[in-house]
């Protein structure tokens, strides 16, 4: 019997292993006996197990470099489909589409050479390729972008010469002047891209000591005096710009609209009173004396000439290119609300937890940062399908380039969409000649047989 007991002392109580059930496995943990006897004892959770916690993450690198992978890929072909339509179909060699081909061109070299680098990032968790390959990266990232948001700019200008004062369009935006535009685009970025990252002036000197020390860390730690200048020249001051460009550039065409349906209610009421006022002459005063004549075809020219419906092929040719320049302005300004949603929450970030409030007061998580970044390198991918949803003459440049990209019987040189045009109005030019001379030589037939007819008479 004593050998079986248990003996307690006093203030003291004998921790011995029980076995403790778990519902998903047994645990050995020393408890006390009054703990096991009264059941006064807590298990805490057990951790996710190695594999769940595995499977969750290998879930999530799947989906996001599922996401990344797709928006390289689409940022790549799609502005290679901009650059290639352009350079096939003769209609979209316009100037503003030479603004469009060297945008498409700096969006292709973000996907290649900006977003591929922050993918492997995102993906490996650590750089992998150096201390120079992290300037070069950073420098690309910088250069790249800044690029695509001055072609933004210089798009917003030649619309607004184009609708705004659309008689010094054609002495302002030459080629040459646009030439040096696209020069000026290429060559500004370097300023706050190669030159200050490359030389060590963009960050702090801690910085600048932690990455000697760690280089398989590529962060882009900045300095307040570099935030502001680069930010300024990559966002504000261009965005700016763009915004007052394209009020005014809204508000004329507003006021060109309403001018025009002004015009045209106009006309449909002087049409309305000249047709009361020949129904109520008996013999058509039309033909009855000259001044008739003339005075019906000084309504006849104000109802077609003066109010712009239809008069000559002068005046029709204003009003679709009008048209055309309000639709261009319509899909640019689309392209520009585009880039401003895209960009606006990455350069908030850049300057406020920079220069405003500092990494410790305005902390975000990785997640956070990750996003504003794809977000702006979003906007590379969107341009080319927004000029396919909302342009016409790119839509159908798109569908022509992608039947002879995809179609292995095209094995004939591309043909022009203009072409085709110039064919069907060639055609109904030809008819329209063609049935002019059928009625007169029908008419002089007819009056020579009638003369004929009389002289036998």
């Amino acid at each position: 019997m004593a050998s079986n007991s248990v003996k307690i002392s006093e203030g003291h109580q004998q921790r011995l292993s029980f076995p403790v059930t778990h519902p998903h496995t047994t645990l050995t943990t020393p408890i006390s006996i009054s703990e096991y006897l009264w059941g006064n004892f807590t298990t805490s959770p057990l951790p996710t197990t190695e594999p769940e916690q595995e499977w969750t993450d290998v879930l999530a690198t799947i989906l996001k470099a599922s996401a990344m992978i797709f928006i390289i890929i689409a940022a790549i072909l799609g502005n290679l489909l901009v650059i290639v339509s352009v350079m096939r179909h003769r209609k979209l060699r316009i100037i503003t589409n030479y603004f469009v081909v060297s945008l498409a061109f700096a969006d292709m070299l973000v996907a290649m050479l900006a977003m591929t680098f922050n993918a492997s990032v995102q993906l490996t968790g650590k750089w992998m390729f150096g201390y120079f390959m992290c300037d070069f990266w950073n420098s690309m990232d910088v250069y790249f972008s800044t690029a695509s948001i001055l072609h933004l700019c210089c798009i917003s200008v030649d619309r607004y010469y184009a609708i705004v004062k659309p008689l010094k369009y054609p002495i302002n935006m030459t080629k040459r002047v646009v030439a040096i535009m696209l020069v000026h685009t290429w060559v500004a970025p370097a300023v706050i891209a190669f030159v200050p990252i490359f030389l060590g002036w963009y960050t702090t000197d801690e910085h600048q000591r932690f990455r000697d020390k760690h280089q398989d860390i590529c962060d882009f730690k900045v300095n307040k005096v570099y935030v502001l200048v680069s930010s300024s020249i990559s966002f504000w001051i261009p965005c700016t710009i763009m915004v007052f460009t394209y009020l005014a550039i809204f508000k004329e065409a507003n006021r060109q609209e309403k001018q025009l349906h002004s015009r045209m209610g106009n006309a449909m009421l002087m049409s309305h009173h000249r047709n009361s006022s020949e129904y109520g002459n008996t013999n058509g005063d039309v033909i009855s004396s000259s001044g008739g004549s003339s005075k019906t075809l000084t309504a006849h020219e104000v109802h077609h000439g003066d109010m712009g419906i239809h008069s000559t092929p002068t005046k029709d040719r204003n009003i679709i290119k009008m048209k055309r320049e309000h639709k261009a302005a319509r899909t640019l300004g689309i392209i520009m609300g585009t880039f401003i949603l895209c960009w606006l929450p990455f350069f908030l970030w850049y300057v406020i937890t920079t220069s405003l409030c500092g990494d410790e007061l305005c902390f975000c998580p990785d997640i956070v940062v990750a996003l504003v970044f794809w977000i702006g390198y979003f906007n590379s991918t969107l341009n080319p399908l927004i000029y396919a949803y909302f342009n016409r003459d790119f839509r159908e440049a798109f569908k022509n380039t992608l039947q002879c990209a995809f179609c292995s019987l095209c094995r004939r040189p591309p043909s022009d969409l203009d072409a085709l045009d110039v064919r069907r109005h060639s055609l109904r030019y030809d008819e329209r000649t063609r049935s002019i001379y059928s009625e007169t030589y029908l008419k002089h037939i007819d009056r020579r047989r009638s003369s004929e007819f009389g002289s036998s008479l």
